[in-house]
């Protein structure tokens, strides 16, 4: 953990869905792990769940899980906060599919840990905070596209 509560950066969190029991057959690992050597984010807790096609669920820690499904993010078990409870887990287990496979992580963002410590200690405190979905924000830009697209070539808006 940062080295005192002060400190600590803002805590995301994220779940990520897999077809099929593989959590991504490995290929996402390496990319974990070099944000972390980076000390770009901190892993505080992961969690992988297959949901089966008749939509019983399966749980598993990071030691639970060989080495061919995590890479080197392994490695990281020993840093872990344990921050989601059991009823967290069960809650998101519920946005899995049947037959689907996902990773429940949840990480501190290092590299703005200084920024939020310099809020705290401003005496300002966080009141408000969102993550746009990806897929909104490449929605988003191909809408834009299509309809620049559609417009005649000299005419814009507003001009």
């Amino acid at each position: 953990m940062a080295d005192s509560l002060d400190e600590l950066g803002p805590v995301d969190w994220l779940v990520v869905e897999f077809p099929g029991p593989n959590f991504g057959e490995g290929q996402i690992a390496p990319f974990l792990d070099d944000l972390v050597k980076r000390e770009l984010i901190r892993v505080l807790d992961m969690v992988f769940l297959r949901k089966t096609e008749d939509g019983t669920l399966e749980t598993a820690e990071i030691s639970d899980l060989d080495e061919s499904q995590l890479g080197e993010v392994r490695m990281a078990e020993a840093e872990l906060a344990m921050v989601l409870s059991e009823q967290d887990v069960m809650d998101l287990a519920e946005t899995i599919a049947p037959g689907h496979s996902a990773a429940v992580l949840v990480w501190e963002n290092q590299w703005a840990a200084p920024f939020g410590a310099a809020v705290r200690k401003a005496g300002g405190q966080l009141v408000a905070s969102g993550r746009i979905p990806t897929q909104a924000v490449i929605a988003a830009f191909q809408a834009d596209a299509d309809a620049e697209a559609q417009t005649p070539e000299g005419i814009r808006e507003g001009a």
